[in-house]
């Protein structure tokens, strides 16, 4: 693990899982924990989407996730829940 990314711990990880959107139709999800690590990673840091270390996904990934469950109010109800 990289110097200097931002990962969820067991215990945030923990708070946040159970809130996260299941039986979607669609392909599989990624790693939700990785995914969401790098969206916070790069929240914080103020970086272009493009500019994501790989360690967290393709960037595409990244921005794809963040953004639609931003447009459907996920992000919302997650941060209400917790």
């Amino acid at each position: 693990m990289r110097a200097g990314l931002f990962w969820l711990n067991d215990r945030q990880w923990a708070r946040i899982e159970p809130h996260l959107p299941r039986g979607l139709t669609g392909p599989d999800r990624d790693d939700d924990r990785r995914i969401v690590s790098g969206i916070i990673h790069m929240l914080q840091s103020g970086a272009r989407w493009r500019d994501c270390p790989r360690e967290y996904g393709p960037y595409t990934t990244i921005y794809n996730r963040f953004n639609r469950w931003a447009k459907r109010g996920r992000w919302c109800a997650i941060f209400e829940a917790l």
